[in-house]
């Protein structure tokens, strides 16, 4: 700004003032010849400058105007040397600012002269730039001529002066505008800031050269500067510049660029300079635009309108370029319809018919835009946003993606691109010749090679940085040669530009506490815009440049570039925009042809302004290109992955991968490993490239699902060799992909298991076609999983649904892969680390077992043997800490069947059997119901017996835990027990109890078990855990023992037992079975046998507690009908189990009921008494055939003994109430159960004892039985059942002679069964001697003589005693004989007393006499002596007995009886009885006769046999036979002497004297023992020399007297 107020002497520094004086005196000297008047002038301003501080009121500027006179004086001299002179005062003066405007306009004028002299042009310069530099004073006019003179040396004719002027111009007119900026800054800091203007726009749109009201005079001059520029601009006169007179376009469009790019504040701050910028350089910039658009280089000359000046002219259109870059970069918010036309001209620029340089200079003009972030989003949020606008940055990327395609499509003359690179300090690098890429060893230039054109790379620049080289050409005159491949370089820079910049606005990097502003839903919009305008064309251009790519750096870096605009998209959820850069990427990864086939994502079309068709392209130029592409890079060759696109059988060569590929395929895993969490649905396209490539590389699945190397061709392996030590580096890249997966969020981690999934699916479906399947999905999965256990909620589901369907895969290789996936996760996933620990998260647990548990719904059974497997590492590894997981262990181990295979079944066991001896004590309470079940699962499997048998033994080691635990289940299970089965019938059973009832339920289902082994050892376990255990139940649980366990098992036992065949098992040979057990029925019955004896012995070891039931009657009363039913089973070994059993359980409630008689008691015994009746009943000895059923068989001995047995412990209890019913009914059983024939089985057994005169069990039972019922009647005097009694043991009696015997022959036996008759003679020696006791006892009473016991006595010995020597045992008739004796002892009195109720005794009593005295059968020949004198005894004692009881009370006998004797010899007639019919002298006749009737046959025989014997004397009891009759004769004939009788029985004497001539006979003998009694018996027949005196005939009867 101008000082207006001076400044005054005094302030002037004196050293300026001395040295201002020197040069005027200098001056002075100079002109003192030549110029006086100068020389004047000098000395007059040397005076006042002497005097400038004496005159204070003078200031400095008025002095230092009048001393400027001789200055210009000097100047106009046209002399050098003074005008130099002059020239360097002026400038000290100038330096000094101590010139004012009025100074300044005076310099100005001098300068002016001095220019249009062309003196010192260069001073003068200098002198016009230190004049405008140093202050502000220069304004208005003064300023404009001061301009106008710069401009005019511009254009003088030294190039010296032209440079300076030109220099001198720029420097002059930034700061013109710097004096705008300045002074805006100084009207802001002033305390009275300006008040706004009034802006007259009707003035605005007039020019002039007058400066503009309101305008401060900075910014008035700087608008009138700016206005004249434009005005010479377009070839119009200046307003404010006079005296221009000539000026080029070009330097203007420089000046005016100078001042856009500079000061575009000015232009902002101030309305004026915004209305000029939009008015007149726009207008001004559109207008030059017009030759440059109309002009098309295609277009032949002859064609083109010849008007040069429509003609592009390159020094106008490269400024002009320039102008309109800064425009647009500037002054594209004050520009927006006019950059918008501005930014479509440029986008023309690159159409095809375009000059190169033309393109080239728009190319670089972009390049500058794309590296502004701001400006992209700018014009988007202007153009693209906006509705009813040209989408300007869309147009931009469609023009550089149709330039890229252009290239390619037209092949491009080959220029000096070597000398290009050398201009711009680059070396050149050896071409590719013919196209083609040189040869292995030679460093390939960087470029791009497609359909047979090769562009190189020529020039790189850094990122984020421009380097324009024609827009920075102001030299050139003539358009430059632009090499081939600078086009291709600058359009790359500007693509990779366009996406940095797109990176840097939507993933702006912000501090990470910076809160999201109100702006981002709108800078959202803006952001899905700038993909929405440019991911076309981006992506066609990108991806036609990596197809043509041939170096590796190049190809990285536009891999990049579509990663990060990729996840650009996926960033804004732009799905359609972000697939198809994916797409681009797994196009490049895989070869061409191969990749159409595979990829099912058809990239959208790419509307590109200008882009050709391309089916124009000859196919040998794509064939050639791809074949030698092949040749030079290919590093990897392999099978191509079966698809669904390719038909089943078709035949498919190699494919090739070069190393492009793979580098894509890094690419590929960089995108996915970086922006994961942006992918979405593109994971399956990403996936299944990776899938492919890693197939074609021969990776395969291992551990963990990381991918390892499976396979080297042969043939392939050179070509391979390069790639072999990348796989594992692959490999590693894969695996770390998917381990990154762990930092992707919840849903970005759903879409890579979905994709994973998807993919699975597509090879499981490519597998139902029996092809190879990929197992890559699978293996990912797996990999997926293990990295993500710290959020196991988020994915386990999706991915254990998926992989257990493959686990149902037909194909064996997909489930394989299924199985070890789920499998390793789950091992995997009970080892990690929670935040709330395992063993306390039953949700975790339950989430992380049930893929497991659900594999056991998996058909095949290898999956079932890894499921199993897996379970059994489980319980190695954390089975400690399942402590909610039990249940579904269990019923993983549990849902094994049977057609899985006993391998299956055996490891499944192994986890079983773990479970049990380990994890019991840390197995909740609500699990044992589970682990019961299972266990009796395997137990009643049938593939391993041994299993099954190990597994009842499991429930014995469940029941010892129930019981040393017993407290703390009690207590635990109080807490809740509805997990535990209720029991119908038992109310509020305790759930400790209910645990055992679910142990006791499984063991009773056991003991049904097909198989005999199992049968036996559950019903062992089974009745020794309630034995043992029992007492642990309350007693009301008992009830359900009974009801629910032990009686079901009863009935399922004898129903299965009686439906069992009878048919021979077939062992296949291996194994011998005894021939007890051969057949199923007899297999059952040892089952049943079991089972019986188990539940009797509960019964009898809790007997005291099941009394304590409601029910005991009731259930006694079933068990009873339970052995009534096996009693009668026609199987032996069951029968006599039921019959141990029956007696057991009497045998227990006896012992503990023998103080405790009660109704209930009475009730329980009286059903004993029942069955057993009912059994015994239904033994029985048919008499007929007819009699014989299908199912008749006979009982075996020690079943009838045990039953015969089992009643003296019934009888103990109902002998009080024992009737004479119940009698005859035991009676009845106990003589069907004697007369049961003995099989030949048993013969050996039964004989052996009975040789010894010993009873056999059975007939000691039978007889105990009668012994108790008889002490029973005799204790309470019941003389009703004696005699029952009595005639029962006489029944028995007779079998001493006459034991039963079996003869009927039956049909239905196959063999006819060899019966035996068994020895009873003990039995009935010991029935009659009990009988005969019994009646001694009871002979009196009236009973017994009413039922005539004393004759059935009699009547049964009558056959011993006619036997006699003929008896089976010879002890038999001196029993018979001794009894006899003893009853008469005691029975004949009581006949006598009560004679009628006898006479059948008598006539019976005669019958036995007569048979056994004169008996038809003689003694054994090998008899001895004593045996007859014992003979002899006996029958003596009955002849006393009849002496004593008989003969003297004869009137009491009947006489039939007495008669009987004289019957004896059968020939002889009655007996002559004596006068008195005394019936003692018939008695005596009688026993006389008879005697001598044996006294003769003994003699008689003893004679014949001593003539026989020869000199060999008769044995010993012989002669002492003879000897005794001999005695007997004597003392026979001495008593008839003396008696009555020998005086009237003449027969008796005359029966004794003819024994005489066997007297006589026997003195031939020698024997002394016989000699001397026979002596004596001759002398007595001394007197019977001759007959009695008289002799008397009485009735009938011969009677001799006496002769004595």
């Amino acid at each position: 700004m101008a000082f207006e107020s001076g400044t005054f002497g005094m302030d002037a520094p004196p050293a300026f003032i001395e040295a201002l004086q020197n040069d005027f005196k200098t001056l002075s000297l100079e002109t003192k010849k030549k110029f006086p008047q100068i020389k004047e002038s000098c000395e007059e301003a040397i005076t006042k400058l002497r005097n400038i501080n004496s005159t204070p009121q003078q200031s400095l500027h008025y002095v230092i105007n009048q001393i400027m006179y001789p200055l210009v004086q000097g100047c106009e001299s046209k002399d050098v040397k003074i005008i130099k002179c002059c020239l360097q005062i002026i400038q000290r003066l100038i330096k000094q600012q101590v010139v004012d405007s009025k100074g300044a306009r005076y310099i100005t004028d001098t300068l002016w002269v001095l220019m249009e002299s062309g003196i010192e042009e260069v001073k003068v310069l200098q002198s016009v730039t230190l004049l405008l530099t140093t202050n502000t004073v220069v304004h208005g006019e003064t300023l404009a001529r001061t301009l106008v003179l710069c401009f005019r040396l511009h254009f003088a004719k030294n190039s010296t002066t032209i440079n300076t002027a030109g220099a001198t111009v720029r420097q002059l007119v930034s700061l013109v505008f710097e004096r705008v900026v300045a002074e805006h800054d100084q009207l802001a800091k002033s305390d009275t800031p300006p008040l706004p203007r009034q802006i007259n726009f009707e003035e605005l749109k007039s020019p002039s050269g007058v400066p503009l009201k309101g305008l401060p005079p900075c910014a008035a001059d700087a608008y009138l500067l700016f206005q004249d520029l434009v005005q010479l601009v377009n070839a119009d006169q200046p307003y404010w510049l006079i005296g221009m007179t000539e000026m080029t376009r070009t330097f203007g469009l420089e000046l005016l660029e100078t001042v856009l790019t500079q000061f575009s504040s000015v232009f902002f701050k101030n309305t004026e300079f915004s209305f000029l910028l939009k008015e007149r350089v726009c207008a001004l910039v559109i207008k030059l635009f017009s030759p440059n658009i109309k002009y098309r280089s295609t277009v032949p000359a002859s064609v083109q309108q010849a008007t040069p000046f429509d003609k592009p002219y390159f020094p106008i259109s490269m400024r002009l370029l320039r102008v309109v870059s800064v425009l647009i970069q500037k002054y594209h918010v004050l520009l927006v319809t006019e950059c918008e036309i501005f930014l479509s001209l440029i986008v023309k620029f690159l159409d095809p018919d375009k000059p190169t340089w033309q393109r080239s200079l728009a190319l670089e003009v972009l390049h500058k835009m794309t590296v502004q972030p701001e400006l992209l989003n700018s014009f988007c949020e202007c153009y693209d946003l906006k509705k009813h606008t040209t989408s300007i940055f869309q147009d931009i990327v469609n023009s550089l993606g149709a330039y890229v395609q252009s290239l390619f499509i037209t092949p491009q003359i080959h220029m000096a691109t070597t000398d290009f690179l050398v201009s711009i300090g680059q070396t050149p690098h050896t071409p590719y010749l013919s196209g083609i890429p040189p040869g292995i060893g030679v460093t390939p230039q960087q470029g791009f090679l497609s359909r047979n054109v090769w562009l190189p790379i020529v020039l790189t620049f850094p990122s984020g940085q421009t380097k324009s080289v024609y827009l920075e050409m102001l030299d050139k005159i003539e358009p430059p040669v632009i090499p081939d491949g600078y086009g291709i370089s600058v359009a790359y820079a500007c693509l990779l530009e366009i996406i940095r910049s797109l990176h840097i606005t939507i993933v702006p990097q912000k501090p990470p506490d910076e809160e999201a502003s109100p702006t981002k839903e709108i800078n959202k919009e803006l952001h899905c815009q700038l993909i929405n305008s440019s991911w076309c064309g981006l992506l066609a251009a990108l991806s036609s440049l990596i197809e043509a790519s041939t170096d590796e750096a190049i190809t990285e870096s536009l891999l990049k570039s579509v990663q990060t605009y990729a996840s650009l998209c996926g960033l804004l959820e732009l799905h359609t925009a972000r697939d198809a850069f994916i797409t681009a990427i797994c196009k490049s990864s895989l070869p061409p042809h191969y990749a159409l086939t595979v990829l099912n994502t058809i990239t959208p079309v790419i509307n590109l302004r200008h882009r050709n068709d391309n089916n124009d392209v000859p196919s040998q130029y794509v064939n050639q290109y791809g074949e030698a592409d092949y040749r030079q890079q290919v590093v990897a060759v392999g099978t191509p992955l079966p698809t669904s696109a390719v038909p089943v059988g078709a035949s498919q060569g190699p494919v090739m991968l070069t190393a492009k590929n793979l580098q894509s395929m890094r690419a590929l895993l960089s995108l996915a490993h970086c922006h994961g969490g942006i992918l979405g649905t593109s994971w399956h396209l990403v996936l299944t490239t990776l899938q492919h490539l890693v197939w074609i590389l021969g990776l395969k699945p291992a551990t963990g699902g990381s991918l390892k190397a499976g396979r080297i061709s042969v043939e392939s392996s050179a070509v391979q060799c390069p790639i072999m030590a990348d796989l594992p580096v692959l490999s590693i890249m894969l695996s770390r992909l998917f381990e990154s997966s762990q930092y992707l969020d919840d849903v970005a981690l759903h879409h890579l298991i979905n994709a994973l999934c998807k993919l699975s699916q597509e090879a499981m479906e490519m597998a139902y076609t029996n092809r190879e399947p990929s197992l890559f999905a699978v293996a990912k999965l797996l990999e997926t999983g293990l990295v993500n256990l710290k959020r196991i909620e988020v994915l386990w589901c999706p991915l254990t649904n998926h992989l257990l369907e493959v686990c149902h895969h037909p194909h064996i290789r997909m489930r394989e892969w299924g199985v070890e996936a789920i499998t390793y996760l789950v091992k995997a996933a009970l080892l990690h680390k929670y935040a709330i620990p395992l063993r306390d998260n039953q949700k975790l647990q339950t989430l992380l077992l049930g893929p497991l548990a659900e594999l056991s719904a998996v058909p095949h059974g290898d999956v079932r043997q890894r499921q199993l497997e897996c379970v059994l590492q489980i319980l190695h590894g954390v089975g400690e800490t399942l402590s909610h997981g039990w249940p579904l262990v269990l019923e993983i181990i549990g849902a094994v069947s049977e057609h899985y295979g006993e391998n299956l079944i055996r490891i499944a066991f192994q986890c079983l059997q773990l479970v049990i001896t380990d994890f019991l004590p840390v197995m909740p309470w609500r699990c044992l119901p589970l682990c019961v079940n299972t266990v009796a699962k395997f137990g009643s499997q049938t593939q391993e017996l041994n299993i099954s048998l190990t597994a009842v033994g499991l429930m014995w080691n469940i029941s010892d835990y129930f019981y040393q635990n017993q407290a703390k289940l009690s207590q635990t299970l109080m807490e809740d027990g509805t997990i535990l089965p209720e029991f119908p019938g038992t109310i509020n059973m305790p759930s400790f109890d209910k645990l055992w009832m679910c142990l006791y339920a499984r063991l009773g289902e056991l003991c049904v078990d097909p198989r005999p082994a199992v049968r036996k050892s559950a019903g062992q376990t089974l009745f020794s855990t309630i034995s043992a255990h029992g007492n642990l139940l309350k007693q009301s649980t008992w009830q359900a023992v009974l009801w629910q366990v032990l009686f079901p098992l009863l009935e399922k036992v004898g129903t299965l037992s009686s439906n069992a065949s009878n048919e021979k098992v077939d062992t296949g040979g291996n194994i011998l079975i005894h021939h007890t057990r051969n057949t199923a029925q007899k297999q059952w019955a040892e089952t049943q046998v079991l089972t019986l004896s188990g539940v009797a012995k509960v019964f009898n070891t809790k007997r005291q507690l099941l009394q304590a039931l409601g029910d005991f009657l009731r259930a006694w009363s079933i068990l009873l009908e339970f052995i009534e039913s096996a009693a009668l089973s026609r199987n032996n070994e069951v029968s006599f189990a039921a019959l141990k059993s029956f007696q057991e359980i009497l045998h227990g409630n006896k012992s503990q009921n023998a103080d405790n008689k009660n109704a209930l008691n009475d009730d329980i015994w009286t059903t004993a008494w029942k069955v057993w009746l009912t059994i015994g009943a239904e033994i029985y000895v048919p008499t007929s055939e007819k009699e014989i059923t299908d199912d008749f068989f006979f009982p075996n001995q020690g079943y009838l003994t045990a039953l015969v047995q089992i009643f003296p412990n019934i009888f103990h209890y109902i002998k009080s109430s024992f009737t004479l019913e119940d009698l005859k009914q035991l009676c009845k059983v106990l003589t069907n159960v004697v007369h049961v024939p003995v099989c030949a089985d048993n013969t050996q057994y039964l004989l052996a004892n009975s040789t010894e005169f010993s009873l056999t069990a059975l007939h000691d039972g039978i007889l105990h039985a009668m012994d108790l019922v008889q002490k029973e009647a005799m204790a309470r005097n019941n003389s009703k059942m004696i005699p029952e009694i009595l005639k029962q043991y006489l029944v028995y009696s007779k079998f001493m002679c006459n034991p039963p015997v079996y003869k009927i022959e039956s049909k239905q036996f196959k063999i006819s069964p060899e019966w035996v008759t068994m020895n009873y003679i003990p039995f009935g020696e010991k029935a009659l001697t009990t009988a005969v006791k019994l009646y001694e006892k009871t002979a009196d009473s009236p009973d017994i003589i009413s039922n005539n016991i004393l004759h059935d006595i009699i009547a049964v010995l009558y056959v011993p005693l006619s036997m006699k020597y003929n008896c089976i045992s010879s002890g038999t008739w001196k029993l018979a004989t001794n009894s006899l004796i003893t009853v008469l002892k005691v029975g004949l009195p009581v006949a006598r007393n009560n004679g009628n109720q006898f006479d059948s005794m008598w006539k019976q009593l005669a019958d036995t006499l007569n048979v056994f005295l004169f008996p038809k059968t003689c003694p054994p020949a090998d008899r001895g002596l004593d045996e007859f004198v014992s003979d002899e005894a006996a029958d003596c004692q009955l002849i006393e007995l009849l002496c004593t009881q008989v003969l003297p009370y004869s009137s009491t006998i009947p006489k039939e009886f007495i008669l009987k004797f004289s019957l004896i010899d059968g020939g002889n007639e009655a007996l002559v009885l004596s006068d008195n019919d005394n019936p003692s002298g018939v008695a005596g006749r009688l026993a006389v006769t008879a005697l001598l009737h044996r006294f003769q046959e003994v003699l008689k025989k003893f004679v014949e046999d001593e003539k026989h014997s020869g000199k060999c004397p008769l044995p010993r009891y012989r002669l002492s036979e003879v000897s005794f009759v001999l005695k007997a004769i004597t003392t026979l004939i001495v008593s008839m002497k003396k008696a009555s009788i020998g005086k009237e029985d003449g027969s008796s004497w005359e029966q004794l004297i003819s024994i005489y001539p066997y007297l006589v006979e026997c003195t031939t003998t020698t024997s002394t023992q016989v000699s001397r009694p026979l002596r004596e018996a001759l002398l007595q027949f001394c007197d019977l020399l001759r007959p009695p005196s008289n002799v008397k005939i009485t009735n009938g009867v011969k009677d001799s007297s006496s002769l004595i």
